[in-house]
């Protein structure tokens, strides 16, 4: 079951955060979109199990019926988190109901390292730029005033370098480098807020310390979960670090 998950993980991963285009993203209220992203996930599915099964089809058709109800809906931190967790949810239960797809697939005789590679990578995608995408939604309500003397696409680069480098650490089995990771961000953030008046550089603090705070927590959470599912893989041969 679990190369099964980890598959379908990917597929769902690979569609929503590489293969799907701004312009299908926010126009999933048209039916064209909507039916293209659903192929997306299809073929994907198909792709990462080497299995043409029923149950890839009812895949796809939740993937974007989930969708389909998210974009009549206010587009909040809530929306897309209840979003996230209705597609990892029916992942998770099409892998209980099909645990076989991977092993009756195409893949069934490939060496254990593909699996792993597959939920490595879908990992790193999914902490960096799904949580890019969460912590964009989380932190637009606060405003943009403080992104207009940074370099263009600042911020967003500084998250996904550091949620990457989250990701890294615990899964090398060396977590207390997050710890030096904070104090560099504190120390940076701290000689940037000095200039200004008191009430510019206290708004300043707290913007950067919610989003600083969501994105390292979306990315130990979400390392965590592929650490526990690595866990369960077929062995390599060698340890993984433990968290």
């Amino acid at each position: 079951m679990i190369e099964t998950l980890t598959a379908l993980l990917a597929a769902h991963v690979f569609a929503d955060y590489v293969f799907q285009s701004k312009r299908t993203a926010e126009n999933k209220h048209e039916f064209a979109h909507l039916a293209y992203h659903g192929a997306v996930v299809l073929a994907l599915a198909v792709l990462f199990t080497g299995s043409i099964a029923a149950p890839i089809f009812i895949l796809a058709t939740l993937h974007i019926t989930t969708d389909a109800i998210k974009a009549r809906t206010k587009t909040t931190i809530t929306s897309h988190l209840t979003d996230q967790l209705a597609h990892l949810i029916t992942l998770t239960t099409v892998a209980g109901l099909a645990p076989t797809l991977w092993a009756d697939g195409l893949w069934s005789s490939a060496p254990n390292w593909v699996s792993h590679f597959l939920l490595l990578l879908s990992g790193a995608i999914y902490v960096t730029r799904a949580g890019g995408f969460a912590i964009g939604i989380l932190m637009a309500p606060y405003g943009s005033e403080f992104s207009k003397d940074s370099l263009p696409g600042g911020g967003q680069m500084i998250g996904l370098l550091e949620r990457g480098l989250i990701y890294i650490l615990i899964l090398s089995g060396n977590p207390i480098g997050i710890g030096f990771l904070v104090a560099a961000k504190s120390v940076l953030r701290f000689e940037a807020t000095r200039d200004g008046d008191e009430i510019t550089n206290r708004r300043r603090s707290e913007y950067v310390i919610i989003g600083t705070l969501a994105s390292f927590g979306w990315a130990i959470l979400v390392t965590l979960a592929i650490h526990v599912i690595l866990l369960q893989l077929p062995p390599l041969g060698f340890l993984l670090g433990a968290p």
